[in-house]
């Protein structure tokens, strides 16, 4: 089992930055492929940001440029770093993890692990 616990979401004015965390116990977390998610108000939840275990990573083309995921392995930590915020950006987000950590997904089935969720939202 993996436990996955969301920290750092707020509100934001248009343009600012956040930083989103995501702490891991239960299992190597150096072993594990992490994700980002978020779900706005009667939308899907869609793929934000991966990384594989080496430090591999992948974005979600709409937001290339402005988002940036990064890990801590001797924190057992997944950061979102998030700037140039826009209102569209509001959504809760979502930490996710996958055992076999060697490999980037992108899907929310790829996913055996999920945290609570994180709500950010951007005023414009």
């Amino acid at each position: 089992q993996v436990h996955l616990v969301e920290s750092g979401g707020g509100l934001v004015q248009a343009g600012g930055s956040l930083r989103l965390s995501c702490a891991a116990s239960g299992r190597t977390f150096s072993s594990l492929a992490m994700g980002w998610f978020r779900q706005a108000p009667g939308k899907e939840r869609e793929f934000v940001a991966a990384i594989s275990w080496n430090g591999n990573t992948y974005y979600a083309d709409s937001l290339k440029g402005r988002f940036t995921i990064h890990r801590d392995n001797a924190k057992n930590t997944v950061y979102l770093q998030m700037n140039s915020l826009k209102p569209e950006d509001t959504a809760v987000y979502y930490c996710a993890a996958e055992r076999s950590g060697s490999y980037i997904y992108t899907k929310k089935y790829e996913y055996d692990y999920w945290g609570q969720g994180t709500q950010v939202t951007v005023s414009s």
